[in-house]
């Protein structure tokens, strides 16, 4: 998700604390440092600067997605995401807050790469179904992996009695549910099936 938790340090627990004091087993595990607890805090503050940047990045992305598709319905369906994107960035400032973070970005890598397949995606199709197939792909590869994202964080608040955060985080979870599953209803109910019929 993010950088180690082991660089940094947090408001909550003083820096002589986050010594790394890994140590590597003869089996080459390492054995876990005695404030892990408090870690899982600190990667859960990594794991929202890693979103931060995400949801930033991929509201400009959506932008060219909107711009190459080609079917109304997909185009309203981006559209709209992108203004639910607009809107999740506000939540996770939010959540920094509720934290007593600063609220920052950290380039993450995963949403970097999706972002990047999804532009060569539509450089390998032709406009139209296909290409609006493929759209609906990447779109969905970035979906799931905000899902995975912030169930996961979602689970860290609850670890942690951050219940504010965690209601926060858990709208942006419900909409990119439902923006999946809106994605998979278009492209089983009519888009995939023109794709298909372009081959005959």
């Amino acid at each position: 998700m993010a950088k180690s938790a082991e660089s940094k340090t947090s408001k909550s627990t003083p820096a002589k604390s986050r010594t790394t004091t890994k140590k590597s087993t003869a089996n080459g595990k390492i054995k876990a440092k005695s404030n892990a607890a408090e870690n899982l805090r600190e990667f859960l503050v990594d794991g929202l600067k890693d979103l931060f940047w995400a949801e930033k990045h991929l509201s400009k992305a959506l932008v060219k997605m909107e711009e190459n598709a080609t079917s109304p319905k997909l185009k309203d369906a981006i559209n709209n995401h992108k203004s639910e994107t607009d809107v999740q960035i506000t939540r996770l400032e939010e959540v920094f807050a509720i934290l007593d973070e600063k609220a920052k970005a950290e380039k993450c890598d995963a949403m970097e790469g999706l972002i990047k397949e999804g532009e060569g995606i539509m450089e390998e199709t032709e406009a139209g179904a296909v290409c609006d197939a493929a759209i609906i792909a990447a779109a969905q590869k970035v979906e799931h992996y905000e899902i995975a994202s912030y169930g996961t964080l979602i689970a860290y608040c609850q670890l942690l009695q951050e219940e504010d955060a965690m209601k926060i985080l858990q709208q942006t979870l419900d909409e990119e549910k439902s923006c999946d599953s809106l994605l998979t209803d278009l492209a089983i109910s009519e888009i995939n099936l023109e794709a298909a019929s372009e081959e005959k």
